[in-house]
């Protein structure tokens, strides 16, 4: 379904996800304002991009400013940040800003386009989250834990519109091959065994699920079976995954 010059805003489309998915939105003709700290052209002519910083709380009243004013007819949230490591060892400056841009920043640009979405009874919002969300993993802590209350926002806001012509969509991919890998994320992988998708893969399937309104993808097997068991028998997952966490442990030992 091509977007016919609907406006989209999206948050965190410098990335190198975010920027395979701006340019697919262009491609099937979207009016694109991408939101994040830094960008560059690269490929993605006609892209307005706005420069905030939704880490921080004015840079987050600046974003939904924006919204407000832009009243995009998608928003999508795909800004993320994420620390790897032992709890305790995550900054106070980390944790902060972890929760700010994985969660808090999403519901916020939500609570700025429901008014204008809700008037005209049309919309959709687009909440990208993360497999680790449904099965959160050991020394991803507080990455999953906003991401799964990323997951619970768009349930419960997806109840709340119910009624309305506007779509709530809720994404999670597994690991990207993005700057987000980061060597050690890397060494992890190869200790757990786990699996990381091309970004171009995972761009596609993003931009289709939002055309096709849906309501929740989850992204790759057999983690998506996983979140299922996850959610019923919590305790084999525990079991699954304890191989690998002790082997990830010595990586923090000194």
């Amino acid at each position: 379904m091509a977007q016919n010059r609907r406006k989209i805003l999206l948050t965190g489309g410098s990335g190198g996800l975010g920027r395979l998915v701006a340019v697919q939105f262009l491609r099937e003709g979207a009016d694109v304002t991408v939101v994040s700290r830094t960008w560059v052209a690269n490929g993605t002519t006609g892209v307005r991009h706005v420069g905030i910083d939704l880490a921080t709380p004015a840079g987050m009243a600046e974003a939904s400013a924006l919204a407000a004013s832009e009243q995009p007819d998608i928003l999508v949230n795909m800004a993320g940040v994420q620390f790897f490591g032992p709890v305790e060892a995550q900054s106070w400056e980390e944790m902060f800003a972890g929760y700010m841009v994985n969660l808090v920043a999403p519901v916020s640009l939500c609570r700025a386009c429901l008014p204008f979405m809700k008037r005209r009874n049309s919309g959709q919002i687009v909440n990208i989250g993360s497999i680790f969300g449904s099965i959160p993993l050991a020394h991803f802590a507080t990455y999953s834990s906003a991401k799964a209350g990323l997951q619970a926002f768009s349930q419960a806001l997806r109840r709340e519109l119910v009624g309305t012509d506007i779509a709530v969509t809720y994404i999670a991919p597994r690991a990207v091959a993005t700057g987000m890998l980061t060597p050690q994320i890397r060494k992890y992988a190869a200790a757990t065994r786990m699996k990381v998708d091309a970004p171009g893969s995972v761009s596609k399937q993003i931009v289709s699920a939002i055309n096709a309104r849906r309501k929740e993808t989850y992204i790759g097997l057999p983690e998506n079976f996983f979140v299922r068991i996850n959610a019923l028998l919590p305790g084999l997952v525990d079991a699954a995954v304890r191989s690998g966490d002790r082997k990830v442990q010595r990586f923090f030992e000194r």
